[in-house]
């Protein structure tokens, strides 16, 4: 991701643009030298960086100081570079490509993700757990379903990243407003050929079609449409910390944490969450950035203004960098979840009990007791019991408490027997199962994945 919004990845661009505008124009007729295009095409990557800027220094213009420092490196160019365009030509077919080549790679990362999540869904698929409605305990479910539901979310952002992808057009040429009157002059009035000229430079440079109209510059709204999707990932994946920050603290499921690594410099025991923190910082970054884009679109006023580009130079690389660092943390996290189940019963059997409640007035109700009278013993119990656990208790008696109550009309093993947590996650193994092999699994099927792993640093 570094390596696509480099200085050199850019202006390299820059270069073939002027390549694939120049073989349009002269496969359409204008008398542009072949020597012209040989030379282009030698020196399309080895850019003079401090001519550029020497050349920018004179003539505070970024545009015109790459079309001089091209000139100098293919002189037989020189008179046919940039000829018609505009410098929107270069700056936003060149952000155009270099957009749709970073959602490519965040799609690539979200793909590893969820190939990590599949293979832990699928290990704690059966795991009950307790589940949480408001951040309070609720209706047991499975760690694996828990799982699904990032993974989920992952694959509704795959679907955006996908669609943008597909869809995304270039700018195209269309000279200074958008109306290309220097290339209807170019080609004598000939509206047919800066038709062709448009659709042609558009496919040499990767696009199957040019934004239908526009300005000097492409709406700016697809910018905000990118960064949409770049920002959904992002919020994807903070929902995922936050989650994995608070199991963490519960004790439930653990980050990855190194033999070596210290959690604190002071606290010698600490076991910080430290990769879901950054998550969660990176991630509340990119999505300020993807309002910023819908202010800049909003004030672009007629067929353009200036105030945009210093904005985008920032706000668009950044988000997909931020991004991309935020799966890496993803990634990395996901492949070393630590679960502990002890951990994760002892706070079902704290819970569970106070579940089974509905069950239980069903039960004594079903021996000939009175519902009401019944609801309103066991609700003094749960009460009971639930002070006694934050005052201290070691363990949650409220089973023991309802075995010695004869309204309950039930024995501590069958009230024991009653809360048995497989009995309370319903489908969610099956929902699971269901999820990869029906969702997941398709998604993934023929993704080949060559990268290495990236390391995490501090």
């Amino acid at each position: 991701m570094l390596e696509v919004w480099s200085p050199r990845m850019r202006h390299g661009l820059w270069r073939r643009l002027w390549v694939a505008l120049a073989e349009a124009e002269q496969e359409l007729g204008l008398p542009i030298p072949d020597e012209a295009l040989v030379q282009m095409r030698e020196h399309l990557d080895d850019i003079d960086f401090e001519a550029v800027a020497a050349f920018e220094r004179r003539f505070r213009h970024d545009v015109m100081a790459h079309v001089h420092a091209f000139g100098e490196a293919a002189p037989a160019a020189r008179p046919y570079i940039h000829l018609g365009a505009t410098s929107a030509y270069v700056t936003d077919n060149a952000d155009l490509i270099l957009m749709r080549r970073g959602l490519e790679l965040l799609r690539g990362k979200v793909q590893r993700v969820l190939r990590a999540l599949s293979a832990f869904a699928r290990e704690w698929r059966a795991e009950p757990t307790l589940g949480y409605t408001h951040l309070q305990p609720a209706q047991p479910t499975t760690v694996g379903k828990r799982a699904t539901l990032w993974m989920q979310d992952l694959v509704l952002d795959l679907a955006d990243l996908e669609h943008r992808i597909a869809t995304l057009p270039c700018r195209g040429v269309k000279g200074t407003t958008g109306t290309q009157a220097s290339f209807l002059t170019l080609f004598d009035g000939d509206h047919a050929k800066v038709r062709s000229l448009d659709a042609l430079v558009s496919r040499k440079i990767g696009f199957q079609a040019s934004i239908p109209v526009s300005g000097q510059t492409y709406s700016r709204k697809l910018d905000a449409q990118v960064l949409d999707v770049v920002a959904g990932i992002a919020a994807s994946a903070s929902k995922f910390s936050a989650d994995i920050r608070m199991l963490q603290a519960f004790g439930e499921i653990e980050e990855p944490f190194e033999t070596e690594q210290i959690g604190s410099s002071a606290m010698a025991y600490k076991r910080n969450p430290m990769r879901s923190e950054r998550i969660a910082s990176l991630a509340r970054f990119v999505l300020s950035l993807e309002a910023n884009a819908n202010h800049t679109h909003s004030v672009q006023f007629f067929e353009r203004t200036l105030d945009d580009s210093a904005n985008r130079r920032l706000s668009i690389p950044e988000s997909f960098l931020a991004t991309d660092a935020i799966l890496v943390l993803m990634e990395n996290i996901a492949s070393g979840l630590e679960v502990h189940p002890a951990r994760i019963r002892r706070r079902l059997d704290d819970e569970l009990p106070f579940m089974a409640t509905e069950e239980l007035i069903v039960r004594a109700v079903r021996r000939g007791g009175d519902r009401q009278e019944v609801h309103e013993r066991i609700r003094g119990h749960s009460i009971a019991a639930a002070r006694a656990i934050k005052d201290g208790a070691p363990a949650n008696d409220f089973l023991e408490r309802l075995a010695a109550d004869p309204a309950t009309g039930a024995t501590l093993e069958e009230l024991r027997a009653s809360i048995d947590p497989v009995r309370f996650v319903g489908r969610a193994a099956e929902q699971v199962d269901e999820f990869l092999a029906e969702v997941v699994d398709p998604l993934l099927a023929g993704v080949t994945d060559s990268s290495a792993v990236e390391e995490v640093r501090v």
